[in-house]
């Protein structure tokens, strides 16, 4: 069970609450109960334009230089690039994994991550296009 209080509500209203979310639980369970700031997460918007137009426009005005590459290897690959990346091992092998995924990230971050990916394609003299029009992208 997951709720979200808005801004301004007072200590005592989020005792009142809690206290009634969790009158009615199992006892004979274990729960665990966490309470933590709200960030809005990205929005599929955000996640479409990503994976719909930016990683197909990567690697098409990549050509060769990605040849064999998909959406998968990009976002795995900028995803490390923008977050950092921890090296893991399993079954005898090493594997690089990005410190951050994109599904956990917040709007603002998700526009950063995009952002970022746009300057270094810029760089590399790939156009992406821009979101015009779509602020539901920000």
């Amino acid at each position: 069970m997951k709720r979200i209080f808005p801004i301004g509500t007072t200590p005592e209203q989020l005792t009142v609450a809690v206290t009634r979310m969790v009158q009615g639980l199992d006892t004979t369970k274990a729960w665990s109960v966490e309470i933590q700031p709200w960030k809005p997460p990205r929005t599929h918007q955000q996640n479409a334009f990503l994976f719909g137009v930016v990683y197909p426009s990567l690697i098409e005005g990549a050509g060769e230089l990605l040849a064999g590459w998909e959406l998968q290897d990009i976002h795995e690959y900028f995803l490390g690039e923008w977050a950092g990346t921890e090296t893991i091992t399993g079954f005898g092998r090493e594997r690089i994994r990005p410190l951050k995924r994109s599904s956990k990230l917040t709007r603002q971050e998700f526009s950063d991550y995009l952002e970022f990916i746009s300057q270094r394609c810029a760089d590399m003299g790939i156009v992406i296009p821009t979101p015009e029009g779509m602020p539901c992208l920000a």
